[in-house]
């Protein structure tokens, strides 16, 4: 029966929030008519941005607008939110543009695929839930650090700099900008410092038509008016397909799995990180209430097709998500006609669409990355405590000096570290004397002659557990009876439990007896578990200080005796 349950709740978690929607409501013509007007808006702000993720990610356009098809239509159709928009996102570009750059576009592909299996793997664990924990000052500083880096990776179109090979590091990047800045196009310039004011225009006075779709059109009928010497997806990539690509499955061998494995993790996290935020974004927008777990399976599901459909990783995208809100969509079909209003655009626009010139799709992707610099949030942490200020610092440090990866572990390690020796500070170990008042108090009891009381308040956990036994070397001359008062103590780790069993251990040798006051029940089957009650007596642990004194007297009595 209790198999069962637990089947029921892990089928629930990852059923797709599509299925709940048509068992729970069923679906009606207007509402496929409002899923699909959303999806035909979202399509056309999904267009520009999927080509110029995938040239900024050093890779053809193609590519981009492959992973809005493909990934966009299953995520929609098996994640966990109501209004998710998935596909190719900024925030993938500097670790796609490096895993490709190591290990080629198959190795890109090997590596999308293990991560779509990664997050596949986490959705079955229920994983949704846990990404919370990460910090919030490590998810912007991270964040930040990426927008830094794909505003840096747009100089070269932006300046429509003669650059063959951009390198991924950002010194070395800036040391080659610096190099070739003489070279710098004022036509590109000018097309590109336009775009952007295009852009914020069209948010102020036309917010319901996509600031990028009309820049991508006037941007490539000004090149051809005016014949601008400007490079364009054309000049740089030739044509694009008019059609999907037949699926391949990538060679996979122990020693590829090996080398990918870090990178497929990076990518795993943070398309689990953006993909759930997004789905947050979307609840707050919407009043509704996303399942973390199927969205999960979604995004798993969806990177593995898109590997072999020959596209990018993919993840939850925020504006994207937020256009469809804004657009009137009702249901998950909403992602998934945006997918197919994309495959018509590929089908039918292919010979347009090279025409935009990259000096346009450089000025989205500043946008873009402005949008992700998280700068509001970035002086609200600047004005919170300290620890949290070094996270931020810390973590947006790593990013753009050495990697997202490595920038993510240590940022969680830190913030971790500098949350223990929190709790360490908070959990305090005092005399009777600094005690307060309270009903239970050792200040309204009568304390024996020979007998020390503390009391510790907070977790006994590896942090404090030293605390604990230094605790032995306050004193001058060990007490007959040393009561310790563990009523606040909520919970115990194996470092707290040794610390107990050394206490013990200490006091023995002094002729000192230790007494347990207040264990609670979760505490006390730890000290049981481990055996330490043997060591200590059984009757030596009580649940309150009243026969604790009791307990002690009768020690006093029997050495008098």
């Amino acid at each position: 029966m209790k198999d069962s349950s637990m089947l029921r709740s892990i089928h629930d978690s990852l059923e797709p929030k599509l299925i709940t929607l048509f068992k729970r409501q069923g679906y009606s013509r207007s509402d496929f008519i409002a899923d699909a007007i959303a999806g035909l808006a979202v399509a056309i702000v999904a267009l520009p941005l999927a080509m110029a993720i995938a040239i900024a990610s050093n890779l053809p356009p193609e590519r981009g607008l492959f992973t809005a098809i493909v990934a966009g239509f299953l995520i929609s159709a098996h994640g966990g939110s109501r209004y998710q928009i998935g596909g190719p996102t900024a925030a993938f570009i500097v670790t796609v543009a490096l895993v490709a750059m190591k290990h080629g576009y198959e190795g890109l592909v090997l590596a999308t695929i293990m991560a779509g299996v990664i997050l596949i793997i986490m959705a079955f664990f229920r994983a949704g839930e846990l990404i919370k924990f990460i910090p919030y000052p490590v998810i912007v500083g991270f964040t930040s650090g990426i927008a830094l880096l794909i505003a840096f990776s747009q100089i070269r179109d932006f300046f429509g700099l003669s650059i063959t090979t951009v390198p991924p590091d950002f010194i070395d990047k800036l040391s080659v900008y610096v190099a070739h800045l003489h070279e710098t196009n004022f036509a590109a310039v000018a097309l590109a410092l336009a775009s952007i004011g295009v852009i914020f225009l069209a948010k102020q006075h036309i917010p319901r038509i996509p600031g990028p779709i009309i820049v991508v059109t006037l941007s490539a009928l000004a090149v051809w008016g005016f014949t601008l010497p400007v490079e364009t997806i054309e000049s740089r990539f030739g044509s694009i397909p008019s059609m999907l690509p037949t699926p391949v499955w990538p060679d996979i061998t122990f020693e590829k799995l090996r080398l990918l494995l870090p990178d497929a993790i990076t990518i795993a996290t943070l398309a689990a990180i953006e993909s759930l935020l997004s789905a947050v974004v979307a609840d707050g927008m919407t009043g509704t209430r996303h399942k973390s777990n199927a969205e999960l399976l979604g995004q798993g599901i969806a990177n593995v097709a898109s590997g072999i459909f020959g596209g990018l990783p993919a993840t939850g995208a925020i504006a994207r998500t937020a256009t469809n809100i804004k657009a009137g969509a009702r249901t998950p079909v909403a992602g998934m006609m945006h997918a197919f209003w994309l495959f018509l655009f590929m089908l039918l626009l292919s010979p347009l669409i090279i025409k935009v010139p990259l000096a346009a799709l450089a000025a989205i992707l500043m946008v873009v990355a402005w949008n992700m610099s998280e700068i509001k949030h970035v002086r609200e942490i600047m004005k919170a405590p300290r620890t949290d200020r070094i996270v931020l610092i810390v973590t947006f440090l790593l990013t753009v000096l050495v990697d997202l990866n490595f920038a993510i572990q240590a940022g969680i390690a830190l913030a971790s570290i500098l949350f223990i020796n929190q709790m360490m500070q908070s959990t305090q170990i005092r005399s009777v004397e600094s005690e307060e008042s309270d009903p239970d108090s050792t200040a309204n009891k009568i304390i024996p002659q020979g007998v020390e009381v503390y009391e510790i308040q907070g977790p006994l956990f590896f942090g404090v557990a030293e605390k604990l036994v230094d605790t032995l070397l306050l004193f001058e001359k060990p007490p007959h009876v040393f009561i310790l008062r563990m009523r606040y103590v909520p919970l115990i780790d194996a470092a707290g439990l040794h610390a107990l069993e050394i206490l013990q251990e200490r006091l023995s040798e002094n002729n000192t007896c230790l007494i347990l006051s207040g264990v609670n029940s979760q505490v006390h089957h730890f000290i049981s578990a481990s055996h330490i009650d043997k060591a200590i007596g059984c009757e030596n642990i009580v649940d309150h200080i009243d026969k604790a004194l009791l307990r002690a007297n009768e020690i006093i009595d029997n050495k008098v005796s």
